[in-house]
């Protein structure tokens, strides 16, 4: 390893410790995440000052990314197992299964009908500052990714919504458990209601063996939680790491050469985030209160580009600090995960569509084809992988049902990172939003969370 290079990777080392000396004196995480973010700014500002050195960031970058891709595996390692334990748990604790059914509606109708304002809002922002494929230039990156997507597009045209909903029930739990589809993570979720369900039947028909079923739960619940706040604790050091590697890796050149696309993408992300300040004002609950308690999420969001490795910072947050109750934490963040995704199912595919067709002479303010398009939007939202890439499967499921040629995907990849973390955010958020606005419209029929030591 170049002398510079070892140089740089030691400082990188010197930071954590001052950040795991600021970690341990607070309580809360949200200052330790906060410092992360910005040792990670500083760092990746460095990496890319020292470009000129030659070989040196990519010498020290991939041991940066071990640190931030080890921790991002950690938390997809507790997906699974947190999200069927907790949506068991909340089945069982449940006196009557209409809450349940009450709670899946409500979420869903938040994620829904926010992805369709998303949707609207791109095709405004996209409108607003002029874009067009016309303008945009294919490069050899562009070119293979090109290829890469005619490759992908064979495996979601013969989707059907028929198809795409019968891919939510589990053929094979412990395939799902894997993770393997991209609605695996639903498919958890329709198990672990169904086995709770079953567990409710058990109570009534054989109250001892009932009992005993709810004292397992609790336990494996206990015991998952301990796990989870184990993992929690390394958040401010993966944070950090993601971070500096994004900042490093960035190119301001590309970011330049399609200004207007990320000024545009971000606007329409600002103005969806204003949304859900609205969505919870109107229901008496304050956006200030609200996003000085999940702005850690969101950060993690950010950095990492998973909607499903938040998942386990997501419900801990709705559940700790939100105070809402598990069933509706784990449920809104297990659908927010692969369902009406704002950001990447809602506002790009919908920014995309309107950049492709006007250099095609159709009318993208008319009615019908907006209508279209809003329903469209909505409908193929349903199983988009909570990962970095689910932008681009949404929108090789939207432009061909609009008639649409895909490339535009591909001649857009040099920024795609940059706009991904923002996306990501906001799908997260919108997930934490629809939890909370539920709370509110059932708080008496699903109490408040009884809290879990660990």
């Amino acid at each position: 390893m170049h002398f510079s290079s070892l140089l740089l990777l030691l400082f990188f080392v010197f930071l954590l410790w001052p950040l795991h000396l600021w970690h341990r004196s607070r309580e809360s995480l949200a200052p330790a995440v906060f410092a992360g973010l910005l040792l990670g700014l500083l760092f990746g500002g460095l990496l890319q000052l020292a470009r000129g050195w030659g070989a040196v960031p990519a010498q020290v970058l991939p041991w940066i990314e071990m640190l931030g891709d080890s921790y991002v595996n950690l938390l997809h390692l507790l997906v699974m197992p947190l999200v069927l334990i907790s949506i068991l748990a909340a089945v069982v604790k449940v006196s009557h299964t209409q809450a349940l059914g009450k709670i899946s509606v409500s979420v869903l109708a938040v994620l829904l009908g926010t992805t369709a304002i998303a949707a609207l809002i791109g095709v405004s922002m996209a409108l607003l500052f002029d874009l067009s494929a016309a303008g945009l230039v294919e490069g050899a990156r562009e070119a293979a990714r090109v290829e890469v997507l005619n490759e992908r597009i064979g495996r979601v045209t013969d989707l059907s919504i028929p198809a795409m909903l019968t891919s939510f029930i589990p053929k094979n739990i412990f395939f799902d458990l894997t993770g393997a589809r991209d609605t695996s993570v639903i498919a958890v979720v329709v198990f672990a209601v169904l086995l709770g369900l079953a567990a409710l039947a058990v109570r009534r028909e054989f109250p001892e063996e009932g009992a005993q079923i709810e004292t397992f739960v609790h336990v494996a619940q206990v015991w998952i939680m301990k796990l989870v706040r184990l993992v929690m604790a390394f958040t401010p050091y993966g944070v950090m790491a993601l971070v500096a590697s994004l900042i490093a890796n960035s190119s301001w050149a590309d970011i330049l050469n399609l200004f207007s696309f990320v000024v545009a993408s971000f606007a329409a992300i600002a103005l969806m985030f204003l949304v859900h300040g609205l969505l919870l004002l109107v229901n008496g609950i304050s956006p200030l209160h609200y996003f000085a308690k999940v702005w850690p999420v969101l950060v993690f969001a950010f950095s990492s580009r998973s909607s499903a490795a938040t998942i386990p910072l997501n419900v801990e947050t709705q559940v700790d600090e939100l105070r809402n109750s598990p069933a509706i934490a784990n449920f809104s963040a297990s659908f927010g995960a692969t369902i009406g995704q704002n950001g990447c199912a809602g506002i790009y595919p919908a920014m995309l569509a309107v950049m492709v067709a006007v250099p095609m002479g159709i009318d993208v303010l008319d009615p019908v084809w907006l209508a279209t398009l809003v329903a469209v939007v909505v409908i193929s939202s349903f199983g988009i992988a909570g990962v970095g890439g689910g932008a681009t499967f949404a929108a090789l499921v939207v432009l061909p049902a609009m008639g649409l040629p895909v490339t535009i995907a591909a001649l857009l990849i040099s920024v795609e990172p940059l706009i991904d973390m923002a996306r990501t955010a906001l799908n997260v958020n919108g997930a934490m939003t629809a939890g909370t606005v539920t709370q509110r419209w059932l708080g008496e029929e699903v109490p408040g969370p009884e809290i879990i030591e660990g």
